[in-house]
């Protein structure tokens, strides 16, 4: 399994915006991706501004595969102008 950890800073005030596009993104991640295997948004509870989205993919494949779908390439747009920063991602390899 591979997990990604994204880390988003958002602007003030854009808070909500940026929810929206990402629980739209989830809902069609989830409905769409059967090799996600989580892939879900949490709001840090000492920052207001950071978020960051946790996932897990069955495989490399199916990484691979999320990156490619449409509706998480027309995210990006929408996930912008809510940022206040460059996103930190990182990939992790599950222990076994």
């Amino acid at each position: 399994m591979i997990g990604v950890v994204a880390k988003l800073k958002i602007a003030e005030g854009k808070e909500a915006e940026f929810e929206a596009a990402a629980k739209e993104l989830m809902t069609k991640v989830k409905a769409n991706e059967p090799g996600t295997l989580t892939y879900e948004l949490y709001k840090s509870k000492s920052d207001p501004q950071t978020y960051i989205f946790m996932e897990q993919y069955a495989t490399e494949d199916d990484l691979k595969a999320h990156g490619k779908t449409d509706y998480f390439k027309a995210a990006g747009p929408k996930f912008g102008p809510c940022l206040a920063g460059k996103p930190e991602i990182e990939y992790f390899n599950n222990v076994e």
